[in-house]
């Protein structure tokens, strides 16, 4: 069974110790990361960071597959529909129907 959600808030955070957050918060509920893709009872992604866009060996933002995956833009579009994607210029609703052609 898995249970997908989205969340959203404001930090103080940047967006490179946002993720080693997320991160800390997965290890303390058990996740291991032993390989790429591997099977994890936890997964937590920084799929945006306001309107930037990053581009780094350890953090991409927007999430480079979020566009492609109803199980985050579904949920996303419950909190914010309106949000347009940095990179297409596109809302959070466009893409959720662009999933439905």
């Amino acid at each position: 069974i898995f249970h997908n959600g989205v969340a959203g808030g404001e930090t103080s955070l940047s967006a490179h110790p946002l993720l080693t957050t997320l991160h800390d918060i997965e290890k303390r509920f058990g996740r291991e990361r032993p390989f790429p893709g591997a099977p994890r009872t936890l997964d937590l992604d920084l799929i945006l960071y306001g309107d930037d866009i990053i581009d780094t060996p350890d953090l991409v933002v927007p999430h480079p597959r979020f566009r492609e995956r109803r199980f985050v833009l579904a949920p996303l579009s419950e909190i914010a529909a309106d949000w347009k994607d940095p990179v297409t210029g596109r809302t959070v609703s466009e893409l959720l129907a662009l999933l439905a052609e």
